[in-house]
């Protein structure tokens, strides 16, 4: 096997820890309820009203859950902040959740505008 193959390899299972710790973070921190329309569900990032929604916007609204959890306050969720069952090997940053983010926004970003519509915020990354 390639050498390059192998490292991407290696990668993939912690870019799917990421992901789900993502994933995990904005559902401990947002909103109780379902939306009920995609643009609805913008409104909620959609801070200056503009109808898109930005990286900063983006970034915002989804640390909602990584803020929530952060109980000590220092922008580092150690493993006992996490919830039950959660796995990590390494404590995460508020800096590495916000990088995690930009590339999952950029993989929304469809259009390549720098922007969020309601369909892009919407679609499977």
């Amino acid at each position: 096997m390639p050498l390059h193959t192998d490292r991407h390899a290696r990668r993939a299972p912690r870019k799917m820890a990421a992901l789900r710790l993502i994933a995990l973070i904005a559902l401990v921190g947002g909103p109780a309820q379902a939306q009920s329309t995609r643009a609805e569900y913008l409104r909620w990032f959609d801070t200056d009203g503009d109808g898109r929604v930005s990286l900063s916007e983006y970034q915002e609204y989804m640390s909602h859950g990584f803020r929530a959890m952060d109980l000590d306050g220092d922008g580092v969720l150690h493993a006992g902040e996490l919830p039950p069952g959660a796995r990590v090997r390494t404590a995460t940053t508020l800096q590495s959740h916000h990088r995690s983010l930009t590339r999952m926004f950029d993989r929304l970003d469809i259009n390549h505008d720098g922007y969020l519509d309601a369909d892009e915020l919407t679609a499977m990354p």
